[in-house]
């Protein structure tokens, strides 16, 4: 088994067939299925159903699939770690929605600007999700706001984010948190996301039960909502000083020990890749930058 014979076997699946491989590889069709047969041979099993031209995965193949996938990945990382003068490949990065909207746009455009060789994949969900994909392997980095393995993942702090409570303009649910007892609550979808964990241990302390949690899965619905007077929520600084309505809005300071939140770039110990080394560094540079600016947490 070989790294030719598994990138056939992969353009096969993806292509759907031998001819469409051949022209994807610009080989002789003779040539793939060669490849595919030596496949075979090597391991001992069909990886293909033939019925006629139709070719469908055997379990076996069906199996084979993700490894190859991965091997092929991991051999690409390894060429272009010993290439020192190029950072190239795709980059899978996960990041919490607000972070996306408020951090990310400034630091990934100068990455891409200094790496266009790299193909950044940024996917965003809550922090717990985030996590669960790092330990999957289906992402090779993720910002969090959330602690994670320290023995599985290295972790570079990034932005020091400042929760504030927000509502409608004029709003008497910010007079006194106490006010929030049987009222509306405005949260970000699932039960992964760290900032909705963070308002909901602080009410707990303060003995407030809402009467209803409305879910979104965008911190700007959250904001439009509290803008109309559909609830309160607790939501980063930076997100809201992006916001185009912000004059519709109020906000209150919320206890430090709920308002901190240090966001976290987490990475496999075992993953070596320029390109991700270089992204934590274009990071490191802009939380630096902003730090000089005077801006809070950049």
């Amino acid at each position: 088994m070989d790294l030719r014979e598994l990138e056939a076997f992969q353009t096969v699946v993806e292509a759907g067939g031998v001819g469409c491989a051949a022209l994807r590889l610009h080989r002789a069709q003779s040539s793939i299925t060669a490849r595919i047969q030596q496949l075979e041979s090597s391991l001992g099993v069909a990886l293909f159903e033939r019925d006629g031209r139709t070719l469908r995965l055997t379990a076996a193949g069906d199996a084979l699939l993700g490894y190859a996938g991965r091997l092929l990945e991991l051999a690409e990382e390894a060429r272009a770690a010993v290439r020192l003068d190029t950072v190239c490949g795709r980059l899978r990065l996960g990041a919490m929605e607000s972070v996306a909207a408020s951090r990310l746009p400034l630091p990934l455009a100068a990455f891409h600007r200094d790496h266009p060789e790299v193909m950044v994949e940024l996917q965003t969900a809550p922090s717990r999700e985030l996590i669960a994909r790092l330990q999957a392997g289906a992402l090779d980095a993720a910002i969090v706001g959330d602690e994670v393995d320290s023995a599985r993942f290295a972790r570079v702090p990034l932005y020091q984010e400042e929760l504030v409570l927000v509502a409608a303009a004029g709003s008497p649910l910010l007079d006194d948190p106490r006010r929030l007892n049987g009222k509306t609550l405005l949260v970000f979808y699932g039960q992964g996301c760290a900032y909705r964990r963070r308002l909901e241990q602080w009410l707990q302390t303060l003995r407030v039960v809402p009467a209803r949690m409305l879910e979104f899965a965008s911190y700007h619905a959250i904001l439009a909502a509290a803008a109309a007077g559909v609830g309160a929520s607790l939501v980063p600084r930076s997100v809201l000083d992006i916001y185009p309505q912000r004059d519709a809005l109020s906000l209150r300071e919320v206890p430090a020990r709920v308002a901190r939140l240090r966001t976290l770039l987490a990475m496999p110990r075992t993953l070596h890749a320029p390109a991700l080394t270089r992204l934590a560094d274009a990071l490191r540079a802009d939380v630096a930058r902003s730090a000089a600016a005077g801006k809070p947490s950049r």
